[in-house]
């Protein structure tokens, strides 16, 4: 790795574009390509990458594995050898499964992660083409635009009114104006003004910069320890965790317990470690951290086919339980395909002169990238070429509006476009019949009266003005005062065919939509009622701005509707909502809703959104549509509760079967189950398990947001796992005093029992229906058959010795499948009592 340089910002242009063996035509192909060998991907080393080797190991990083292992090698040594080889097979090849969907899982997640990459307009042979950030090196010149992620530390060779927030470095919310000019050695990051930083973004302006410092040498990754901490826990991740500990402390005292009493009762101390914590084994659902990846990444996968890319794999659980979706209107409510339908003069009537002079503004801007700019560029061509250029006040969502100053015929003007009402509010005169008139009450009444006809049939409608005369060499937004309102600029954009049919599925799987934008009320209320949305009430920017936090949370449960926003008031209403206890989905692709994306607790963009919020994104859609999101919330609910089902079926399977064995180890006078047995069950069951990522998911469970209740968890646990319990006893009751079976006897038909009593769990407690009404995925059927059927035929084969089974008298075999099918009855009748007193809690 090359050495990091130091203060570049201090030494003139020429010298740092030496210094980096770079000019302004950029770096050759063949050169970035030596550069990127020796500087490595612009890419910060704050994660190990991921190690197969080590992933391996961590298999056998659980203390019980450990334990486990260290007493099966004593006993090997002090007694059974073969046993011992067993016991170390079994878990070895359970290590090698679960490392095995890991590596699967992992290498489905960072595929997917590919199919989204920041890009940047980078200078390579001459011209600019879009590379992905991570092959930016030293020396690359790269264009810069609103939006634009800054992808590493450079300096600006070129500045149009520029701007960077760069408050993720500095903590300043305040944008920093960028120049091409030098700054002292000492100075510190903020004063800086002549560099740009990897992990900022471009707020608005464009600009060139020359790459000086990439990947882990920049001031980013100087202290990306502190700006990569956790991320905040998942309502998921949190669940897990004191799930974790919830199985922890089970697990700790039954071990200890079930040890202590064994050797009390004279049974051999090392058997008596290895049967606890074989149980310890078994009660843990060992696979949980693979089961959750694979579901997770398999649910990533099916939503990809249908245009969602899951950048971040436990944002999943939130996009599950996302009960409030706000999103901007345009391309998702609407077809997102603006047409220009008018550029006319007060009255209405079409205007040469008004067309123009939008054409002058939308050309000769160049601050910030806008769609509506691209409409009026590419209607149709005027020739400018005598027209130059002098300044330019840039967009900014405060003002609303973009102004261009420039020279024609030796006349300088002041051309101004935007939003209508900030607009208006600078002009002094309207331009009427060819005449310069004073804005007088009655004018602009009329003016008002025509810009709200528009906006309620739905047209999105810029004001224009413009002024002439002597200006100074540099503009300011005071600058812009006594314009002349010359007409309005009208868009149309229909709404979408389908908007108001996947609203209503929305709202039938629980899932409420605001609409908030920055268009006028009008165009709001008339896009909301064209589609279906049911306005129950309305807030714009303007009453934002002087209403307290307090009153919004008493009006953000009634109001559908916010109009007229800025980007910080979004993000205000986004933290109301939460405020009041809803999980939260932001859908928006532009600077203007990075901070909303920020803090929703589902971030979504789309492919063509500006980096910044491609970024920020949890979610990214292949295209703005809310019926896209529709099919990915389902897919997300999916994902979510086919992981739940793991938890919820394992553990309480897994709970009643060693809680039995546990306390029946005390009562007879051997083990109900010899410790390799336990773990070979342990693994057996493991397989339709894995199957639960793609099993099928009930209508009912679709319809609703979904959350992680750990109360819930611990009592499904509990009462089904003592309900399994009550048959195991029963079950020892009938083989040891009734049947009198010896031990190897007993031992056998204790472990077809479990089996069969697990695979049973699994397909009963799979779904809130009685189980016959609720189809189970073709892998999960596919792998519960072959199991019950491996398991009889288990029993006969020389593999029956090393495990030491024997076959099974057909009157026990008759007497367990009574067994199951009473145990399958009783498990559907307290379902019902348990669901019922659930949904009263």
């Amino acid at each position: 790795m090359e050495p990091k340089m130091v203060s570049y910002w201090s030494i003139p242009l020429p010298e740092a574009l030496e210094a980096v063996q770079s000019g302004m035509e950029g770096l050759s192909s063949t050169e970035a390509a030596k550069r990127l060998n020796i500087y490595g991907e612009n890419a910060l080393k704050t994660k190990e990458k991921y190690s197969t080797f080590r992933a391996f190991l961590n298999q056998f990083k659980n203390p019980i594995i450990l334990i486990l292992l260290f007493a099966t090698i004593v006993s090997g040594l002090t007694g059974d050898w073969f046993d011992a080889q067993i016991i170390l097979l079994i878990v070895l090849i359970s290590a090698i499964l679960s490392f095995y969907q890991e590596y699967s899982a992992n290498q489905a997640i960072e595929k997917l992660k590919s199919n989204v990459q920041v890009k940047c307009s980078v200078k390579r042979d001459g011209s600019f083409v879009d590379i992905a950030s991570q092959y930016i090196v030293p020396g690359d010149i790269i264009q810069l635009s609103t939006g634009s992620l800054i992808p590493a530390d450079g300096l600006i060779l070129v500045s149009d009114d520029l701007f960077v927030n760069q408050s993720v470095l500095t903590g300043e919310s305040m944008a920093s104006e960028k120049h091409a000019n030098l700054v002292e050695r000492d100075s510190s990051l903020e004063e800086r003004s002549n560099c740009v930083f990897m992990g900022t973004s471009v707020f608005i302006g464009t600009g060139l910069m020359v790459v000086m410092e990439s990947g882990s040498r920049t001031e980013y990754g100087n202290i990306a320890e502190q700006l990569t901490a956790l991320m905040p826990e998942t309502e998921f991740e949190r669940g897990v965790r004191h799930f974790g500990y919830l199985l922890s402390q089970i697990m700790l005292i039954l071990t200890l317990v079930v040890f202590a009493i064994n050797v009390l009762l004279s049974k051999p101390a090392i058997d008596a470690l290895l049967f606890s914590v074989a149980l310890a084994v078994g009660i843990t659902p060992q696979l949980l951290p693979a089961i959750t990846s694979i579901t997770l990444s398999s649910g990533a996968r099916v939503m990809a086919k249908n245009g969602v890319i899951i950048r971040r794999l436990n944002s999943i659980e939130n996009f599950g339980s996302m009960d409030t979706l706000c999103t901007d209107k345009t391309g998702t409510l609407t077809e997102g395909d603006l047409q220009l339908s008018g550029a006319v003069d007060w009255k209405g009537e079409e205007s040469e002169e008004v067309f123009r002079l939008a054409y002058l503004n939308a050309t000769l801007q160049k601050g910030m990238k806008n769609n509506l700019d691209e409409i009026i560029h590419n209607s149709r061509k005027i020739n400018i070429e005598n027209v130059e250029k002098l300044d330019e006040i840039s967009f900014d969502f405060t003002r609303r509006r973009v102004s261009v100053l420039y020279r024609e015929d030796g006349i300088s003007s002041l051309v101004t476009k935007g939003a209508f009402s900030s607009v208006l509010e600078v002009c002094k005169y309207v331009t009427v019949e060819g005449k310069i008139q004073v804005k007088d009450a009655v004018l602009t009444a009329a003016i008002e009266k025509r810009y709200k006809d528009w906006s309620d049939q739905g047209i999105r409608v810029l004001g224009l003005a413009y002024k002439a005369g002597s200006f100074p060499a540099s503009l300011s937004v005071s600058d812009e005062r006594d314009m002349i309102f010359t007409g309005f600029l009208l868009f149309y954009d229909p709404p979408k065919v389908d908007s108001a049919t996947t609203l209503a599925e929305l709202k039938r799987k629980g899932v409420g939509v605001r609409i908030i934008t920055g268009d006028n009320k009008f165009i709001a209320l008339h896009t909301a009622e064209t589609v279906g949305l049911k306005v129950t009430g309305i807030i714009t920017g303007k009453e934002l701005a002087v209403m307290s936090d307090e009153v919004l949370w008493k009006k953000i449960e009634e109001t559908t509707v916010f109009a007229e926003v800025d980007p910080n008031q979004k993000e205000r209403i986004i933290i109301a909502l939460k405020k009041k206890g809803h999980v939260v989905g932001y859908m928006g692709d532009g600077i203007n809703d990075v901070t909303a994306l920020h803090a929703a607790d589902v971030s979504i963009t789309v492919d063509n959104a500006v980096d910044v919020a491609k970024e920020l994104a949890d979610i990214v859609l292949m295209q703005k549509s809310l019926a896209v999101l529709s099919r990915g919330i389902e897919e997300g609910r999916t994902t979510f509760s086919n992981t739940l089902k793991y938890i919820w079926v394992t553990t309480s399977a897994n709970f009643g079967n060693m809680f039995s064995v546990a306390g029946i180890s005390m009562i007879l006078p051997f083990f109900p189950l010899l410790t390799k047995q336990i773990l070979l069950l342990n693994f057996m069951t493991d397989f339709p398990a894995l199957a639960l990522s793609s099993d099928n998911v009930d209508n009912d469970v679709l319809k609703s947001p979904q959350k992680w209740d750990m109360r819930f968890i611990r009592n499904f646990m509990l009462t089904f796992g003592l309900l399994s319990s009550v048959f195991d006893y029963v079950t020892t009751f009938l083989l040891f005093t009734i049947f009198r079976e010896s031990q190897g006897q007993f031992q056998s038909g204790w472990f077809v029992f479990s089996i069969f009593t697990e695979l049973v769990t699994l397909m009963v407690m799979r779904t809130k229906k009685p189980f016959y009404l609720s189809k189970p995925g073709k892998m999960l059927a596919f792998f519960s058959v072959f199991l019950g059927i491996f398991t009889l035929i288990l029993l006969y084969t020389p593999l029956a010795k090393v495990f030491s089974l024997q076959p099974i008298p057909l009157s026990i075999l008759l007497m367990l499948g009574g067994l199951l099918i009473l145990y399958v009855f009783s498990m559907e009748i307290i379902k019902k009592i348990f669901y019922q007193h659930a949904q009263k809690m």
